[in-house]
């Protein structure tokens, strides 16, 4: 089946190349291979998944989660109308069978396949399709990533009963990728007229070859399979429904927790491998599969309205007194790469600005001196009768959070800089946000698209982090709006060296997603995201 944008779209021409192989790893494992794990087979249907995790985002509605814990099985429910290879970057079939692109991106016309249905019986119509695209943009700052995709949209309409088209006020190169995440996945007519609130606590009807079959907060997520399922991506092997019948998530925060039930057979895979649990895993009956996610990397999300953060030179003494080298080596897994930008280098256009990160602590102690700020009797700066102290939240979603900013904390205090470390639960993620009561924030945000610049850090937008408005705007929208393939790599490097070389936010360490799989699970996958899909996986 093949179906793509006409020729009247060079911009997606050269988009079917996204990422090129030296940009976009593919999945490795201990083993070799990653995808296909353990003795080979025919594969064969039936059987339960489990799969701990280390936290849950309090929410199951794809639309309102950003959280990789809780991503791996909301991915399973929906579907999206496209799907991107993670191996080329290329955009392919999924619900739409066929698309057209109008030469400026203003205007994106799908055509749906016929047969698919939703959980609860429903039919797949254009109708739906834009009762869904119609919704995102209310949830507002409930849904960052699903809103910024759709932001400057005039209208959806339903050509047809299987054909949707949605229009733009401006260029927007991003949303043909945009369509194949997670967040833009579709949801049934019913499903979308609930509350957001109901939404996150008693799920969604989707499409997926899964539906959801149970929800605890913070214990578990149940989902079955669907056997009529017939309408898969057009990436995946197997025709028809799923192989496996049943999928458990299970919220284990303890690393070692985690490492221990999949030694002992009590669950087939874990996320959140750490250093300190790789040797515990190698030469056992599991494999290892590893993948470096695209987006903005691990950074610290800074508040530029803070008093202390307004200043320039203080938000660059942070960005330089970090020694993300020895970050990576003392806390992440085997293969992690310290960040060279704001964004990682598996992400289209990405702009290596090593140098502007490198670890400098004589210079961060020079711009904190001209900055006014002077040592004190236990080594934290004053200045006016003021500490240099800044409280950095994070959120335990991955085992590698605390330690990593341990680290930085003993980095910035040999600079003068106290940091205070305050722990929320990942629910609180979007709230804190919202609230802007933050002077830091720790996390990332995956996309395989550089678009994601500008939904974390347009002041058009969301504007979570407090910058002021300035240039970084302008290379921001004109970015998403360019049909140039070679203009839009320059505003994208621009648009890096605007956010690193002004600190507005301090990037650190990229996130590579680590996986421990039972051997005898087989072609569990990395999608472009480097979340995963089961729908191919199978037990034997």
């Amino acid at each position: 089946m093949t179906a793509h944008p006409d020729s009247r779209t060079p911009r997606w021409a050269a988009l079917a190349a996204l990422v090129t192989s030296s940009l976009l790893l593919s999945a490795c494992s201990s083993s070799g291979s990653g995808s296909s794990s353990g003795e080979g087979g025919r594969p064969k249907s039936g059987g339960t998944l489990t799969f701990a995790v280390s936290s849950d985002a309090g929410c199951v509605d794809p639309q309102q989660v950003g959280s990789n814990d809780t991503i791996y099985s909301l991915r399973q429910i929906v579907d999206s109308l496209t799907d991107q290879d993670p191996k080329t970057g290329k955009i392919v079939p999924w619900l739409a069978k066929s698309w057209e692109v109008s030469s400026d991106t203003t205007t994106f016309t799908f055509h749906l396949r016929s047969g698919v249905t939703f959980s609860d019986g429903s039919p797949l119509t254009a109708q739906v399709v834009k009762e869904n695209f119609d919704a995102v943009p209310k949830l507002g700052a409930l849904a960052t990533l699903a809103q910024g995709y759709l932001s400057g949209v005039e209208s959806t309409t339903a050509v047809d009963p299987l054909t949707v088209r949605v229009r733009f006020k401006q260029p927007n190169a991003q949303f043909l990728q945009a369509t194949a995440t997670h967040s833009l996945g579709i949801e049934s007519s019913a499903s979308v007229r609930r509350s957001p609130q109901e939404k996150c606590s008693k799920g969604v009807v989707g499409s997926g070859p899964f539906e959801l079959n149970g929800y605890v907060q913070n214990q578990s997520i149940t989902l079955a399979r669907r056997a009529e399922y017939a309408w898969g991506s057009s990436l995946w092997t197997k025709q028809g429904a799923a192989y496996l019948d049943k999928l458990v998530f299970k919220v284990v925060p303890e690393a070692g927790v985690r490492t221990g039930s999949l030694q002992s057979g009590q669950v087939d895979a874990i996320g959140s491998v750490g250093r300190a649990n790789e040797a515990a895993l190698r030469g056992g009956a599991v494999n290892l599969q590893q993948r470096a996610n695209p987006g903005v990397v691990f950074n610290l999300g800074l508040n530029n309205s803070r008093p202390l953060l307004k200043d320039a030179k203080v938000r660059q003494a942070i960005l330089f007194a970090i020694d993300r080298q020895q970050i990576v080596d003392a806390v992440f897994p085997t293969g992690t790469e310290p960040a060279t930008s704001i964004l990682a280098r598996t992400t289209p256009d990405h702009t290596d600005l090593g140098s502007d990160l490198a670890f400098d602590a004589a210079r961060a102690k020079s711009l904190l001196d001209s900055a006014g700020w002077k040592a004190d009797g236990d080594g934290v700066r004053v200045k006016d009768g003021k500490r240099l102290s800044l409280t950095v939240k994070w959120f335990a979603n991955a085992a590698t959070n605390q330690p990593a900013l341990e680290l930085i904390q003993q980095q910035l205090k040999a600079v003068g800089v106290e940091v205070v470390l305050k722990q929320l639960q990942i629910a609180q993620f979007s709230p804190t946000l919202q609230s802007g009561d933050f002077d830091a924030v720790w996390g990332n945000v995956t996309r395989a698209d550089p678009d994601i610049l500008r939904s974390s850090y347009s002041t058009r937008l969301a504007n979570f982090y407090h910058l002021p408005a300035g240039p970084l705007d302008s290379a921001l929208t004109q970015q998403a709006a360019t049909t140039d393939a070679a203009k839009r790599k320059q505003l994208v490097a621009q648009a890096q060296q605007l956010i690193v070389r002004n600190a507005y936010a301090v990037p650190v360490v990229e996130l590579q997603t680590q996986l421990g799989v039972a051997k005898k699970v087989h072609d569990l996958d990395f999608d472009a995201s480097s979340r995963i899909q089961l729908h191919d996986t199978w037990i034997g």
